[in-house]
């Protein structure tokens, strides 16, 4: 089989796929390692001095990608907060106060991001501050142990509130919401976005079912702007939590807990520097004053005006694409407060061009200044789908758009050359159950695949430890692609086998996403 890319080039890993948006790419990579790390530089140079390449972020606030570029404000409040000794509690009270002042609402906490919010939060619907049942966590015989979630609400980030031990019971209707209330509720999460603003789960109705039960509501809001009054709040959650590495530009390793003051100081007591669950989600003075100092300087930034710089943006960086004739541009409005900003999308006819928007992505990933755009769809094995190209001016940097403009040109005026892609008819029949064996960075799996044959497209089911569904995949020669998704707790696992099929085994890697790859070898059963 011929591989799809250019002559001699994009021979690179595919591995910046942490989150979905990101993995829908798949063209992207990074660099295999070249050489030893050398003596850290301090200067301009301080990540390339060990051979790490920084990217210009054209996609947004992701945090495989580093998530914001904090603020000057924020950058100073660090520098400072480190140059003196504080007692944790009294600067954390100081700083609820203020925190308070600023958004309006009853308190609010620092903690080592998001996802600490969330797991600290629930430690303290949990525990009630009581020392006793927060040293047994996350063994909760006893204690309350549940969390009622809309079905709509389940997402990857939930393992944050998972992770103190409770069970998740996911409910559709008002009805079900009703009958999950018991004594073992513990509290209410929801995430917020368009499924959270409509339909008899919406955030405003959820929360008026909970709090007819007294059970509190945490709304988790990550990477939204940060309205005051608080939006969630007004509408009923007790609670609100939000990444300080994203709109808010403070530090990556910091969150922001927002709501009624004796539920966020149990929160904090569940928290580091105290010895209980969350003393490993530890939020240094320094974090906590660059939070505070990003809070001071959301208040006060220009956001409309901050609006209108990335419409110029990404006019210059369309101006420039559409140089280049059957070039369209269309601007993106967003659906919610999350990521909320306006996004270029370019398309083009591939097959008239010869170029895919898949390639594209590519070429700026791996180019020289490195460039990470908001995805791409298109592929050399279906040239007759439009190609298209996104652009995120949200967290770009002064003059990161002439960058961007000048590299998106370049390419779609000049592509490089490809290689002719051809597909091979299938040269195995791989029909029947498979005991795959896995072996992953340093541990090992039994899984098992059950395949249907027709010509050379695939289908059948994928059964691991405990997920179980369908898979599609393709045979081209003796090489045999397996794809399979499945569901698992809030969010689903990817398998992508890639193996040469002989008799009766098949070797190969599973892609999985985020996680890496794995070698696998199937024995037909």
């Amino acid at each position: 089989m011929s591989l799809s890319k250019p002559a001699g080039r994009l021979t690179r890993r595919n591995l910046l796929r942490s989150t979905a948006a990101l993995a829908a790419a798949e063209a992207v990579g990074v660099p295999e390692t070249e050489a030893q790390a050398a003596p850290l530089e301090m200067s301009a140079n301080l990540y390339p001095s060990i051979g790490v390449k920084p990217v210009v972020n054209c996609r947004g606030t992701f945090t495989i990608i580093t998530g914001s570029q904090s603020l000057p404000e924020v950058k100073k409040a660090m520098e400072l907060a480190s140059h003196s000794y504080v007692h944790m509690d009294e600067l954390m009270e100081s700083v609820g106060r203020r925190l308070a002042e600023l958004t309006q609402a009853e308190w609010g906490i620092v903690t080592n991001g998001c996802a600490a919010a969330l797991a600290h939060a629930t430690a303290a619907c949990i525990t009630g501050g009581d020392p006793e049942k927060m040293q047994r966590m996350p063994d909760l015989t006893g204690m309350k142990n549940e969390v009622i979630v809309p079905r709509y609400a389940r997402n990857v980030y939930d393992h944050a509130v998972r992770m103190t031990g409770v069970k998740m019971i996911e409910v559709d209707t008002a009805a079900q919401f009703e009958a999950a209330v018991g004594p073992q509720t513990a509290m209410v999460m929801i995430m917020s976005g368009p499924a959270a603003e409509k339909g008899e789960l919406s955030i405003p109705n959820a929360c008026a079912l909970a709090r007819k039960h007294n059970v509190p509501v945490i709304v988790d809001a990550a990477a939204e702007e940060l309205k005051i009054p608080n939006i969630h709040l007004q509408n009923g959650a007790h609670m609100v939590a939000y990444s300080g590495g994203k709109c808010l530009r403070g530090p990556q390793a910091a969150g922001l807990l927002l709501g009624q003051k004796d539920l966020l100081q149990t929160a904090w007591v569940c928290s580091a520097p105290h010895h209980a669950f969350g003393r490993s989600m530890k939020v240094g003075k320094e974090e906590i004053m660059g939070m505070l100092a990003a809070v001071e300087m959301w208040t006060k930034r220009d956001h409309a005006a901050e609006w209108k710089e990335w419409e110029s943006w990404l006019d210059h960086i369309s101006d420039a694409a559409m140089k280049t004739p059957g070039i369209s541009k269309k601007i993106l409005q967003p659906e919610d407060l999350s990521n909320h900003a306006p996004v270029l999308q370019l398309s083009w006819d591939a097959a008239k061009l010869g170029i895919t928007g898949n390639e594209v992505e590519a070429l700026l990933l791996n180019g020289t200044p490195r460039i990470v755009v908001a995805g791409s769809s298109g592929n050399r094995r279906d040239m007759s789908r439009p190609s298209t190209l996104r652009v995120m001016p949200y967290m770009m940097q002064p003059g990161d758009y002439k960058i961007a403009a000048d590299a998106i040109h370049k390419i779609l005026a000049n592509p490089p050359k490809f290689e002719t892609l051809v597909i091979p008819p299938p040269g195995v029949d791989v029909a029947g159950t498979w005991n795959v064996d896995l072996k992953f960075l340093s541990g090992t799996a039994k899984h098992q695949l059950t395949i249907q044959q027709t010509e050379g497209k695939l289908s059948g089911t994928h059964k691991g430890e405990t997920i179980a569904g369908s898979v599609s995949g393709a045979v081209e020669g003796k090489t045999v692609s397996i794809r399979s998704s499945q569901k698992i707790q809030g969010t689903s696992l990817s398998f992508v086998f890639t193996g040469v099929a002989d008799g009766d085994t098949i070797r190969g890697t599973v892609t999985l996403a985020e996680y890496g790859k794995a070698d696998f070898v199937a024995h037909r059963a």
